[in-house]
């Protein structure tokens, strides 16, 4: 009887033991369920990715289109946080700190002022930027090759672009005086507007400048050449950019060739451009970004890339306008 008793005893004892040791496993797999569903583990993780835009025109909002396609073509789970300073430094400022105390887990910084502001505002949290001009000499990289640090990216200006247009308004324009309109303030248009300046001079043409600071001032200042200059040329500046109708308005009432830094450009009205679609950069920063997010790689180990596919590209409309007969041998793309 004693034994039986004791058989009983250990029978239970081992049956609580197994309840225990089923429960003890049913809360596991339950915590890494919960852990799933809050994105916690690398299947199913949603990545919060902010963007910060300098302000809103074609090609910047282009960019930004292609930068989201390539992480939502990835498969990737994101939750984008998006703002856009309107041209406004302070508020450009503003919207660096937000996003890092936001705690994003990369930013992607569209225009220069964009990135220099995120890089001064973190060091930690990865930055992919696009739509810069000079990434080493606005001391945003170490090099296209070694970016070093959290900072990499696309530029927006082909080696070839500001050659190839002067050219252009040398043998196919005629020009003498190409007048120019730029933010003295970007960092971005000072870089290419000495690479203009060194290029016409050597091709015989006279560069005359006129200096914005707001975009209110455009057509004023694009006035002011009128009288002075055969021809106009753009650069991709971000202030006279977003007003570009108005220096369009200007060209086309005086009978001036508006040779401009971007395609998107040409679309609006410009002449004519040698240039890339800035949807494709944007979504070639957006393949480094995924890179990142996935932890393939740091910002540091991804080369920052200059844009690929250069074209000429025509708008017919205008060069009508112009009395201007396109010729074969300019191999343009034309715009209808």
């Amino acid at each position: 009887m004693k034994n039986s008793s004791k058989i009983l005893s250990l029978l239970l004892f081992g049956l609580v033991l197994l309840l225990a040791a089923c429960g003890s496993s049913e809360k596991s797999t339950e915590s890494t369920e919960e852990s799933n569903s809050t994105g916690t583990t690398e299947e199913g993780k949603t990545v919060k990715v902010g963007i910060t835009q300098i302000v809103e025109h074609p090609s910047l909002d282009a960019a930004t289109e292609g930068f989201k396609a390539a992480l939502e073509e990835a498969g990737l789970n994101v939750e984008f946080v998006e703002e856009n300073a309107q041209n406004d430094q302070s508020m450009n400022t503003t919207i660096a700190q937000n996003l890092v105390n936001e705690g994003v887990d990369l930013i992607f910084a569209n225009s220069t002022p964009s990135a220099q502001a995120v890089k001064g505002a973190t060091s930690d949290i990865p930055i992919i930027f696009t739509s810069v001009t000079d990434a080493v000499g606005s001391e945003l990289i170490d090099s296209m090759e070694a970016p070093g640090g959290n900072v990499t990216g696309t530029v927006d200006l082909h080696p070839d672009t500001i050659a190839n247009t002067v050219a252009f308004l040398k043998d196919d324009l005629g020009a003498k005086k190409v007048g120019t309109v730029y933010n003295t303030g970007e960092q971005n248009s000072v870089a290419q507007i000495e690479q203009v300046k060194g290029l016409l001079e050597e091709a015989g043409i006279e560069l005359v400048e006129a200096a914005v600071s707001t975009s209110a001032e455009v057509k004023q200042a694009t006035e002011s050449l009128i009288g002075k200059v055969d021809s106009l040329y753009i650069i991709t500046d971000n202030t006279v950019v977003s007003a570009l109708e108005s220096v369009i308005d200007v060209a086309n009432a005086n009978k001036l060739p508006l040779m401009v830094g971007e395609l998107d450009s040409v679309e609006r009205g410009g002449l004519a451009a040698y240039g890339f679609e800035y949807y494709d950069i944007g979504y070639e920063a957006g393949e480094m970004a995924v890179k990142i997010l996935n932890g393939e790689a740091t910002p540091s180990e991804i080369p920052a890339a200059y844009p690929a596919n250069l074209k000429l590209l025509i708008n017919k409309s205008t060069a009508d306008n112009l009395g201007l007969e396109i010729q074969d041998s300019w191999n343009a793309e034309i715009y209808e």
